[in-house]
């Protein structure tokens, strides 16, 4: 170890993270993954760090110049909605004495259209930067190419626009969370069964990249191509009983369900409706109460979840460190270990 008096910025380097997480864990504030927490501690301890017990006067509200930032989302619900909203509204709290405003704007329909003129009101609101999640279109990651040679960068979360020219993504490597899933469920089936793939919307980046990187490993498996079948259900309860009784009741061979998709108590409902609570393998995506209760029930065998109360935090407070020229060398990034839970560790 060097003789060099720690510094907060050397805890950050060594742990890999913004000087900000650092920050966050000294004064003991939320939203810093438990296994982060536990390595920064370890580094403090390791070095002998000490928060100086005195500092030079901070830059207040009256010091900085407004900086307004804007929030484009899809017409997601329930979940991903309440837990995103969540970390923005954390987010706009932390903020709120650094004079940074934010303006949120909500997709009502799957329409390219529609994240073009939301993306261009919020750019008439005077925003110097663009937390993102949008189905993916070639016309919305043209639009934001625009608007980051005009001087507006945009971070994407939850769901990636990679020619979109953002500065950052935030959130799961879905390819990666498919192939896992596909790993579990080949596990569960025998010789001659079958699995359903259910998407929500295949317009979806995350989803078809889910579906992509289960197809791709159950291949490599040595799955066979015609006993997987593939639907979409548009992210519906209705929809999604329907297609998965339908599809139970015509293939008896139906053994596995992969959901890559947002309604996991319609499929759920539909195992029930067949009759075949606990004869039919399910692995899905994410965690909520009813998740919880299903696993807890053994309809669901696994889930692999994600944070979405992080992925509308961390865009927010990136982005007003990299407009004020504090951003970390290393950026924070959400999910990059995938987690596995079932029955017995949730």
């Amino acid at each position: 170890m060097s003789d060099k008096k720690p510094t907060m910025q050397m805890i950050a380097d060594m742990a890999g993270v913004s000087r900000g997480t650092v920050d966050r864990v000294l004064n003991n504030r939320s939203y810093v993954r438990q296994d982060v927490r536990e390595r920064i501690l370890e580094i403090i301890s390791e070095t002998g760090y000490r928060q100086p017990s005195a500092s030079p006067r901070k830059k207040t509200g009256r010091d900085l110049a407004v900086l307004r930032l804007g929030v484009l989302l899809p017409n997601f619900e329930y979940q991903f909605l309440e837990e995103v909203q969540q970390g923005i509204r954390s987010a706009q709290l932390e903020l709120e004495d650094s004079r940074v405003e934010v303006y949120v704007r909500r997709c009502r329909t799957e329409l390219p259209g529609e994240a073009l003129v939301l993306l261009d009101e919020l750019v008439r609101l005077g925003v110097s930067g663009l937390s993102v999640c949008a189905l993916e279109d070639q016309s919305v990651s043209n639009r934001l190419t625009e608007l980051k040679e005009a001087g507006i960068p945009c971070i994407t979360f939850n769901c990636d626009l990679p020619e979109s020219g953002r500065i950052l993504f935030m959130g799961q490597d879905v390819l990666k969370s498919g192939r896992l899933a596909a790993e579990l469920l080949y596990k569960c089936i025998r010789p001659g069964e079958k699995i359903l793939a259910a998407v929500g919307n295949l317009k979806f980046e995350g989803h078809r990249r889910r579906l992509m990187g289960f197809q791709e490993r159950m291949r490599e498996l040595g799955f066979p191509e015609e006993n997987i079948l593939t639907a979409e259900t548009f992210n519906d309860y209705g929809t999604t009983v329907k297609v998965v009784s339908d599809l139970i009741r015509k293939s008896p061979a139906l053994k596995g369900i992969y959901m890559a998709n947002l309604s996991v108590a319609g499929c759920a409902e539909a195992i029930r409706e067949t009759g075949l609570a606990g004869q039919v393998h399910v692995v899905c995506h994410d965690i909520n109460p009813s998740v919880r209760q299903l696993l807890l029930e053994g309809i669901i065998d696994f889930t692999i979840p994600q944070d979405f109360v992080y992925q509308g935090y961390a865009p927010l407070i990136y982005l007003t460190q990299y407009l004020r020229g504090k951003a970390a060398s290393v950026p924070p990034q959400a999910d990059q270990s995938i987690r596995i839970l079932c029955r017995e560790n949730i």
